[in-house]
């Protein structure tokens, strides 16, 4: 995959996911994250998503980007949909596109998905990345009691 490779979550060491967490400009862009991510939510939050792995047969990656640690993100299920998110760290803003393109040929080349979806807080008003990729206002979606605006993505294919 070139300059970026994806690995399990489980193969990151805690304290490097637990660090990106706890970065108050990742938080604002997590709404349910709450305040403050320790080893117990991350040791929770690990299982949790590899029991999508487990059930689905797909879940969120781990990204290392030159060797280092860059953030996790990809599909997960959600409410029937295959949602895309990224997590990274801010050193690493500038590859998120990067990413979704070789999230989005997973997708609908090897998943052979109908549709991605992005959830948004409405907080979040700067769609113009959003938008550019492809996708368009679905209406919203309440996961674990907090509002997002959906976003989807067709696949051309189907």
């Amino acid at each position: 995959m070139g300059d970026i490779e994806f690995v399990h979550l489980h193969q990151i060491e805690e304290d490097r996911i637990i660090d990106l967490m706890n970065d108050e400009m990742v938080g604002k862009q997590l709404p349910l994250l709450g305040g403050g991510f320790s080893r117990d939510q991350c040791r929770a939050f690990l299982k949790s998503k590899q029991q999508f792995w487990d059930e689905y047969g797909f879940g969120p990656w781990a990204f290392i980007i030159h060797g280092e640690f860059a953030g996790w993100g990809g599909l997960q299920p959600e409410q029937g949909e295959a949602d895309f998110g990224l997590v990274l760290h801010r050193k690493f803003w500038g590859w998120g596109r990067r990413i979704f393109v070789q999230v989005k040929e997973q997708a609908f080349n090897e998943m052979n998905l109908g549709s991605i979806i992005i959830l948004l807080p409405p907080s979040r008003t700067k769609l113009k990345a959003v938008t550019r990729l492809g996708f368009v206002k679905d209406g919203q979606l309440v996961v674990d009691g907090a509002a997002f605006n959906k976003f989807r993505l067709t696949n051309p294919e189907r």
